[in-house]
């Protein structure tokens, strides 16, 4: 079956959303609608492990009496089952404790539309992706002394909400997310690469397959260097995994009460302030190209083009309804795309263009040290190279490092090309460029591979 036969149209979505609005009793209700298809490949050791694939979806139904609500989901969309869920929210949300900070629900609003859905992910058969994963393994197994591990998935659905109030948003969206790790044999090298993309037909699984394996050959049998401050080439996924940490500071409201790296000195935030190189640029935006993202948030706050930092100037903070009732602004809603705006240099130039370095290429098992710094230790992971003289030299041991993306973004001394990442622990849809900065805090040594 084809997966938009399992998704639900914005009509049939709508319908759903209406019943349970007509059988509703209490003083306000919201509806959610989800429905989804997703198709999995998984392999390891040069064979295929798992395979398999999910069909599925949920209504979530919140009721309100004054502040007080409560949700009940379930993924059986007949009539007597929302009859039940909505009966069930309103006798819990009868016993919910009073929320101080509960908001009106939102009028009907106007949405921007942005098309995420293609055609080449949602309707990949089980051939197709096993075929992509085959790539990986014919290198593999060939080599003699490679071993593939990866994973595969493609998801599309749809996403439906509404409330009593006459707000009603639909978006559909399909994705692909292919990552592959591969090693040696004999445990000395690691590599890594993947692909990100909501149209199949633009994400090429052979090139991540090569780049992955490349990168294992190249790891093999590192050296240990001295840790220490060095000037750095992060991949995009490195960055990613760590520039996109400053999203999850940007609350108007810790700022604002005083727990957060936006605080400025004597009272107030930093908005209007330089707090990074000039050449940085960080922004929300649903109908780029490269994030196609959901343009509306799950309060149903539209969502368009908002830039966090332009040329190194923070230039707003993210303001919820509630906050941005309280202290006299406009909301922003919760975006959940982050970009970074890039050069034109690949990150072979940014190499050739550095005497000595290393180069990165991705960050693992981030974990937070100071929330007032945004500062983070984590491991460098999957292929860590000396750079001499314009060329890759040697592989590198593995490191611990202690950084932040505040200062990492002050220590920028080059932009590569903007690129979709794979995925963040943060999640969301992102793009990040490669980066050459100076000064990247290695703190220790790991063993890990």
């Amino acid at each position: 079956m084809q997966a938009d036969n399992a998704i639900l149209t914005r009509e049939q979505a709508q319908a759903i959303v209406e019943k349970a609005i007509k059988r509703s009793k209490a003083d306000a209700i919201d509806v959610q609608v989800n429905t989804y298809t997703a198709g999995n490949i998984r392999f390891a050791d040069n064979q295929v492990s798992t395979a398999g694939s999910t069909t599925d979806g949920q209504l979530g139904i919140q009721s309100f009496f004054g502040a007080r609500h409560a949700v009940v989901t379930t993924n059986d969309f007949s009539d007597d089952s929302i009859a039940r869920a909505v009966a069930e929210s309103e006798r819990l949300a009868r016993l919910a404790p009073e929320d101080p900070e509960n908001m009106p629900q939102l009028a009907a609003q106007q949405y921007t539309p942005v098309n995420a859905w293609f055609d080449s992910t949602a309707n990949l058969s089980a051939a197709d992706r096993a075929k992509a994963a085959l790539s990986a393994l014919e290198i593999a197994r060939t080599s003699g002394d490679l071993k593939a591990a990866g994973y595969l998935v493609t998801t599309a659905g749809a996403l439906a909400i509404g409330n009593s109030t006459g707000m009603f948003a639909y978006h559909r969206s399909t994705n692909a997310n292919y990552t592959l790790t591969v090693r040696t044999s004999d445990g000395t090298g690691s590599g890594w690469a993947a692909a990100d993309n909501a149209d199949w037909a633009q994400l090429d699984a052979r090139r991540v397959a090569e780049t992955a394996s490349a990168k294992a050959k190249l790891s093999r049998n590192p050296v240990a260097i001295e840790p220490g401050r060095y000037t750095v080439i992060l991949e995009p996924q490195a960055v990613g995994d760590i520039v996109q940490l400053i999203s999850q500071y940007a609350d108007a409201r810790s700022a604002d009460e005083g727990r957060s790296p936006f605080v400025k000195q004597g009272g107030g935030n930093k908005v209007g302030e330089k707090i990074m190189d000039e050449r940085v640029t960080l922004f929300s935006d649903p109908s780029d190209p490269q994030l196609q993202g959901r343009p509306w948030d799950f309060e149903g706050m539209p969502l368009g083009r908002q830039v966090w930092i332009e040329n190194g100037v923070l230039k707003q903070l993210i303001y919820s309804r509630f906050w941005a009732r309280k202290q006299g602004k406009t909301p922003t809603g919760g975006p959940s795309t982050f970009k970074m705006a890039g050069g034109t240099q690949s990150v072979d130039d940014l190499v050739k263009g550095t005497t000595r370095g290393i180069l990165v290429t991705r960050l693992w098992y981030l974990r937070e040290v100071d929330p007032r710094t945004i500062l983070y230790t984590g491991l460098t992971r999957d292929g860590t190279f000396l750079i001499e003289n314009g060329r890759i030299t040697k592989s590198l041991r593995n490191f611990r490092f202690n950084e932040s993306p505040l200062f990492m973004l002050n220590n920028l001394e080059a932009l590569g090309r903007a690129e979709r990442v794979a995925g963040t622990e943060q999640g969301g849809d992102v793009v990040m460029p490669s980066l050459k900065v100076r000064d990247f805090n290695f703190t220790s040594l790991s063993e890990a591979v």
